[in-house]
């Protein structure tokens, strides 16, 4: 049974952190509330949680893309004409990954107790983001759930689509250099060792080149790798650690969208998710500040975040939002412009969407020609070190042939 670590408030007002065994989160909450104890956040412990995520990244599907299947037929349920109790029913019976079952048992049961469907996916967010809780709730507000969650599952589809399109182009180009260490691991780990011990045995000194993939070769088969291995881990972990921190995500997003080539895709990609997501919610009904306040969780930037946060502020105040979209250095004035004419006219929502388009467009085409152009410079980079290795191989044999050692 999974176990939940929880921090809660006391009846004497005191706050308070313990541990509970439960069937669900749902469940640990409602024996906490008995004990008189109010429980502010639940999180289930690395005994049962994790260990199952762990079991369940190694599942045919991914939580999004179980996500995705959820919301479609869960929408079409719904317009169907069936209920949302009897319809989280059914998918609950059907769903094969144990993980994403038991979530949504527990969100079936507290809708089934009366709880609003918004509040029961709100614990679960690594399934179910702001962005889906937002709409959502808007959908459960003005009874336009079924529709709200095609909108929603439209929406994820096409942004896994986006996904899909970067991975795919990296796919090619991670085999061919994969291929190519271990080709390189194996001529200077078993290859060269086995032709440098013949020619040792004879006397004979060996070629420069040879001698010094030899050295390399034992590098990789001594003790010293394990430790290169440690101290790059090490390193990895402390910058992974400093990564997290506000600092550190800063510089990071920084050097991404400075970067001489790669630097203008990202920068069009982050926008292009900026202006998809703020025109889904603000078409699902959602209010701009709300919407920006969504769409700020999600940007995947700190620079953009902060220019949506200000943006937010700005609204509030009565201001508009180009202006400080414009001066976060993220967005271009040309699109900062595209956006407050939008904004005046009206048309915000599909100005955006346009925008969103547009750039999507235009960075799958420079993905795709420096796709086409590193494949050719990775296989001649390749043939270069493998050829290299290769006469390092051959050459002394080669003198040995000829007399010369």
């Amino acid at each position: 049974m999974p176990r939940y670590h929880y921090t809660a408030i006391a009846a004497d007002g005191k706050k308070i952190k313990g541990d509970v065994t439960a069937e669900s989160p749902y469940a640990a909450r409602k024996q906490l509330r008995i004990r008189n104890i109010h429980p502010t956040l639940i999180k289930e412990t690395s005994s049962g949680f994790e260990k199952r995520a762990f079991f369940s990244a190694f599942s045919t599907k991914s939580s999004k893309n179980l996500v995705i299947d959820f919301t479609k037929q869960l929408s079409t349920l719904l317009k169907s004409g069936i209920k949302l109790t009897e319809s989280l029913s059914v998918l609950t019976s059907q769903v094969a990954n144990s993980r994403f079952k038991i979530a949504l048992t527990d969100i079936r049961d507290r809708v089934v107790t009366g709880e609003s469907f918004t509040d029961a996916l709100k614990d679960y967010d690594d399934y179910f983001d702001v962005i889906y809780v937002s709409m959502t709730r808007v959908g459960e507000v003005t009874g336009t759930l079924e529709g709200t969650l095609s909108t929603i599952s439209t929406f994820m589809e096409k942004r896994r689509r986006v996904e899909s399109k970067v991975l795919t182009a990296m796919i090619y180009p991670l085999v061919l250099i994969c291929f190519c260490i271990v080709a390189i691991l194996i001529l200077t780990t078993m290859v060269i060792p086995k032709i440098a011990e013949q020619i040792a045995s004879t006397g004979q000194q060996l070629p420069w080149i040879t001698a010094r993939l030899m050295n390399v070769g034992h590098l990789l088969t001594s003790a010293w790798l394990i430790v290169i291995i440690i101290s790059l881990f090490a390193m990895g972990w402390a910058l992974k650690r400093f990564l997290k921190t506000e600092r550190g995500s800063y510089l990071k997003d920084k050097l991404l969208l400075s970067l001489p080539v790669f630097g203008p895709i990202i920068k069009q990609r982050v926008v292009a998710r900026f202006a998809s997501t703020l025109s889904t919610l603000l078409n699902s009904g959602l209010p701009m500040a709300e919407s920006l306040k969504a769409v700020s969780e999600v940007t995947g930037n700190v620079l953009m975040k902060k220019a949506i946060q200000q943006a937010r502020e700005r609204i509030l105040s009565g201001a508009d939002i180009a202006t400080p979209l414009r001066d976060s250095g993220v967005i271009d004035p040309a699109i900062a412009h595209m956006v407050a004419v939008g904004e005046k006219s009206g048309e915000l929502e599909t100005m955006l969407k346009n925008i969103s388009e547009d750039l999507e467009a235009s960075s799958d085409v420079v993905i795709e020609r420096l796709s086409t152009a590193v494949e050719p410079l990775i296989i001649i980079f390749m043939a270069a070190v493998i050829g290299m290795i290769a006469y390092a191989t051959i050459l002394p044999i080669l003198e040995v042939s000829s007399g010369k050692l």
